[in-house]
């Protein structure tokens, strides 16, 4: 029954169908910018989780380059096969943020966030100085096939698209369970105080472990998605540390009310970047960077805060009715 009254669950659904339709009307362009956002929405919902307990990541962009990565070498192994594809990223992800997750869940606020930032740059200088991982130059990444079928040129891209959606829309559904479960709750009680969870019998620790590698899984999602959508992997635009940036300014512009709301953020950073590098090449990095201060200033709960301060408005707007009507 609670499923059936989950308005972000029919949100999600809603959104599915949408990205669906808009398949067939959408130029190429504007698909590939969908296809990145959800590669990034992807990844946004897992620092989402880290932030509701208290930490950030500033080195988020070594599972995504991981998960990138991990496609290149399967595809140079003879794999080409999208789920087989997205397993082998999301696993690799997965493992070495559990690994990782051994000694980072003993760190809080700013050396949890700087040292998820040093293995992230200590993984670009081994892809950067390897040349049998392709060096500076990265690696070509092939058209893939979906369960043996391999669509022509044309039909590449929308096929992608279908699958790609599908992909984010069961990452973010499978999130939203999750945080709406006892584990998820524990997020705000580690966040709050942790010396009361562990009174309470949870080990604090776990539990950041485990949301760490769950952020560590989704970040691999998102790094299988645009290694397949941009056709090529490199250090620079995979693991480096602006990688990582970028993800936590769609987490900040998102706001983190909503699992959802990643995607939103996500696609308007998309559009933002895109359009301030075409019409002002030279300043687009101060554009984005004077965005990102707006929204800190004016909306620090991020873009999802919008609805709840129009919900509030109306409480009160219907509120102050009732008390005319009474009045009168």
């Amino acid at each position: 029954m609670n499923q059936l009254l989950d308005k972000t669950f029919w949100g999600l659904t809603i959104g599915l169908v949408a990205l669906f339709a808009l398949n067939f009307v959408l130029e190429e362009w504007m698909r590939s910018i969908g296809l990145q956002s959800l590669s990034r929405g992807c990844v946004a919902i897992g620092l989402l989780i880290l932030w509701r307990t208290g930490l950030v990541s500033f080195g988020h962009a070594l599972f995504f380059g991981f998960g990138a990565y991990t496609v290149a070498m399967l595809q140079i192994a003879g794999v080409n096969d999208i789920f087989v594809l997205l397993i082998g990223g999301t696993a690799t992800a997965g493992l070495l943020a559990f690994f990782l997750g051994f000694l980072l869940r003993q760190y809080r606020a700013i050396f949890f966030a700087l040292l998820n930032m040093a293995f992230s740059m200590i993984l670009y200088g081994v892809l950067a100085k390897v040349e049998a991982l392709g060096s500076t130059d990265g690696i070509g990444v092939s058209h893939v096939s979906f369960l043996g079928y391999v669509p022509a040129d044309e039909d590449y891209r929308p096929t992608l698209y279908v699958f790609a959606i599908c992909f984010a829309y069961i990452a973010a559904v499978l999130s939203h369970w999750y945080l709406k479960s006892t584990l998820g709750m524990m997020t705000m009680a580690v966040r709050e105080n942790e010396i009361r969870v562990e009174y309470l019998g949870y080990s604090a620790e776990r539990a950041i472990h485990a949301k760490y590698v769950i952020s560590g899984v989704l970040a691999g999602v998102g790094g299988v998605i645009m290694a397949v959508t941009v056709g090529h992997v490199d250090p620079d635009s995979m693991v480096y540390w602006p990688v990582s940036g970028d993800f936590v300014f769609i987490t900040i512009l998102s706001g983190t009310g909503n699992v959802g709301a990643t995607f939103i953020g996500a696609l308007v950073y998309e559009l933002l970047r895109t359009y301030a590098f075409e019409f002002a090449p030279e300043i687009w990095q101060l554009i984005l960077g004077g965005s990102l201060l707006l929204i800190i200033m004016f909306l620090p709960d991020g873009l999802w805060s919008i609805r709840s301060e129009w919900r509030n408005r109306r409480r009160m707007a219907a509120a102050a009715r009732g008390e005319t009507q009474a009045a009168e």
